[in-house]
């Protein structure tokens, strides 16, 4: 009896033992696997924010790239406006101080030294000497060349051309313009030769035609100007 007692002892402690292991078991395996997927999951974050990192750094990479080229790009022009702005400057300083050169020079029709000269010889000479263009011999023939002015327009070195008639006839170079829009022009004159003039005065305001730019922003010619024709000339006298 006591050892039938003692064996329902053994056996109930025995079962009671492994179902407490199979209980262990099944309930800690799930949370090993779990603890391995939350790791698993945190690396995968880890390595896509880097993926994004490494993407928004390439990014930044080319747009600082194309920033910075842009800026050379816009420095190149600027530079390059400068120097067009240089040039043309001073072709035109040079251009008007060979003109008031000849200032108090006699007017002589048909002439063309500094001991006597008519309008075009002397718009033709000027040119010639300080920005080595070779213009037409007669005011009518230089009126085509260049680029058409409108009076409002109108800037130092520009050639601005009259008329009695429907010909032109007389032409002349701008010395300055003022602030409120006078026209000043240095040309040979028959009254007293080479002086300044203003388009405001009430005999030439009114024989101007139209103004033309020989020099372009570039301080270059605007077109291939013609040779120099023979020595004659066909101005009327003013």
């Amino acid at each position: 009896m006591k050892k039938r007692v003692l064996f329902y002892l053994v056996a109930f402690v025995s079962t009671v033992s492994l179902q407490s292991c199979v209980t262990n078991y099944v309930v800690s395996k799930p949370a090993t696997y779990a603890k391995e997927y939350k790791t698993d999951a945190k690396l995968a974050s880890l390595e896509t924010n880097k993926m994004e990192q490494d993407k928004q750094k390439l990014i930044n990479s080319f747009l600082a790239e194309k920033a910075a080229t842009l800026v050379n790009a816009k420095n190149s022009i600027k530079n390059s406006e400068i120097a067009k702005s240089i040039r043309h400057n001073k072709t035109i300083d040079g251009i008007l101080t060979e003109a008031e050169t000849y200032l108090g020079t006699p007017y002589r029709y048909g002439g063309m030294t500094r001991n006597g000269i008519d309008c075009s010889a002397f718009v033709l000479s000027v040119f010639g000497a300080a920005a080595g263009l070779s213009l037409p011999r007669v005011a009518a023939s230089q009126s085509q060349e260049g680029e058409r002015i409108e009076k409002e327009n109108l800037q130092k070195g520009d050639l601005i051309f009259f008329s009695h008639g429907s010909r032109i006839s007389h032409v002349g170079i701008v010395e300055s313009v003022t602030e409120d829009g006078e026209v000043k022009f240095i040309h040979a004159a028959t009254s007293k030769g080479v002086m300044i003039s203003s388009l405001n005065d009430s005999y030439w305001g009114p024989k101007y035609r139209f103004g033309k730019r020989i020099i372009n922003e570039n301080g270059e010619a605007y077109n291939n100007l013609a040779t120099t024709t023979p020595a004659s000339s066909n101005e009327t006298s003013f």
